[in-house]
Order: structure tokens, then sequence, then C-alpha cells
């Protein structure tokens, strides 16, 4: 169940209530519904609420806000944080911007942003709030405390957010975004043995998740097992033909190897890759 209720979103944004429930009947949230039928937000629903409102007031056309977040929910790549996503208006137009590229639910220039950060150190609380009613419940699940470890990424509270992902992993071991998440923290403090463990568990739980083979292979590459990480890449790329990041790292691997065959080979589709696959402004 998502941990923010309408009162929490009114207190975090500074928004009455009323206006809340409004936007999330504008249809571009993905809100959840409580025993007594009322709103249940995530973090993200929070943070397009909170951008709505923010183009509201920068004078844009409230039915160019809803278009524009509508799109912007279709148009995200799946899996993309939108603590990743800037989003600037300019007279009654929208720009959406993230690290690579930019792009227009509506057409228009920026004139300024804003961006999501200003909000995670006052989400903090709640997220904590939340864990605390999920651990006091009878009937805590393995989604429950998956959202919550994504929500303590978000406020970079990262040793509660490995907590709720070895959380999830107890009550389902087979749950493969917990371990591919849970090996990512693990990974990136050191613990690269152990992020291995989590990143095979993945792998064995959902062979065909390239994030997770991939992951795997740089695990194995910190480790100095050459053959191995090459096996966990090409597994990678047997999920997703397209997994750019695979297939550079095989070229590279294979022309350390002195397979120039099979480098060459990885290269070109790495280049190939690379040139088509930055969207048009």
């Amino acid at each position: 169940m998502s941990p923010y209720t309408t009162r929490d979103v009114a207190e975090l944004l500074g928004m009455p209530a009323a206006k809340v429930r409004s936007l999330a009947r504008a249809g571009f949230l993905s809100t959840e519904r409580g025993a007594r039928g009322e709103y249940r937000f995530s973090f993200q629903d929070v943070v397009l609420l909170r951008t709505a409102n923010e183009l509201v007031n920068a004078r844009v056309h409230p039915r160019k806000v809803l278009r524009a977040l509508r799109l912007l929910k279709a148009q995200l790549p799946k899996g993309q944080s939108l603590s990743a996503v800037r989003i600037a208006a300019d007279g009654d137009h929208v720009v959406v911007r993230d690290q690579k590229t930019s792009w227009r639910p509506e057409s228009g220039q920026a004139t300024f942003d804003f961006s999501v950060s200003e909000i995670t150190g006052r989400a903090a609380p709640i997220v904590h709030r939340a864990a605390k009613a999920t651990r006091d419940t009878a009937n805590e699940t393995a989604d429950d405390w998956y959202a919550l470890g994504l929500d303590f990424e978000v406020v970079a509270a990262l040793d509660h957010a490995k907590g709720a992902y070895r959380r999830v992993t107890q009550l389902d071991p087979q749950h493969a975004d917990a371990h591919v998440n849970l090996g990512r923290l693990l990974h990136a403090e050191g613990s690269v043995a152990e992020a291995e463990f989590h990143y095979r568990q993945a792998v064995a739980a959902v062979p065909g998740n390239a994030t997770a083979a991939f992951n795997l292979g740089v695990a194995l590459e910190d480790l100095s097992r050459p053959e191995a990480d090459i096996e966990a890449y090409e597994q990678a790329i047997g999920a997703d033909a397209d997994f750019v990041d695979a297939h550079y790292n095989l070229a590279r691997l294979y022309e350390k190897m002195g397979n120039k065959a099979a480098a060459i080979r990885h290269l070109s589709r790495y280049k190939a890759l690379t040139n088509s696959s930055t969207p048009s402004p």
C-alpha cells in the first residue's frame, strides 16, 4: 500500500486537501485506494502533484498541465525515476528534461526549472512513519516493503532502503527487483561479494532479467573473474539484444582477451545503438 495519505500530501506540499483530491481525480496519477476508499499516494504521485501545482502557479493553463503530465507519464522509460526529471514552464507551455535529452509534451522553451530534490528532506519523516506502520501491521507484504525501499532511496536513507529490501527478500525470496536493488546498494558501498549473491538470486528468479545479469557482470569484473563476467554480459544481451552497455563491456573484454572478431561485433552493435538511440528533441 502506498504510504502517503491526502493529509500527508497536503502537509508536504502546502496545498489544500481538496486541491490534492481534485488533482488526484485528473487521471495522470496511479493512486491506490485504502480500505475506506481514501486516496493513497506513492512518492512519485507526490512529485507529480507538486509539479502540477507549480505549473499552474506559473500560469500554465490547467488543461495544458494535465495533458502534459499525462503525456509525460506515458513517455518516461519504464523504471525511470521522476527524481531524474526536470520540468520547466515557459508562458503557457511545458518542457521536460532528463540527463540525456529534452522533449516537449507541449511545445515551448524553458525559462525556469524546479526539481523534485527540494521536497525529499520534508518527505523523509513521512517515509519513516510509513515504515513504522508497515512494521506494526499484521498484513505486511513484500510489495509494501519494496515500495518503502524505493522511497527510502529517494530520500537518501540508504541503510533503511537496504533494510527494506532485505525484508522483501525474507517475505518473497524470488523478488528479483528487490535483490537487484539491494545488490546495487551493496555494490556501491564496496560489498561486492554480497552484491554478487543478490544479483545471482535475481537472475535465478527471473532468468530474463537483463539488468540483474548486467549488474552481475559488473560485480564479477570487480572481483576479477573475466570468463564469468563475459557469460553474465552475454546473458544480459540474450535477455535484451539492445543492451548498449553490455555490448560495450563485451567489446572491451573480448579486445583484452584477444578475440578481435567478437570485440568488433559488439563494438559495431554498440555504435549502431548509440547512433540511433538519441530521440529527436
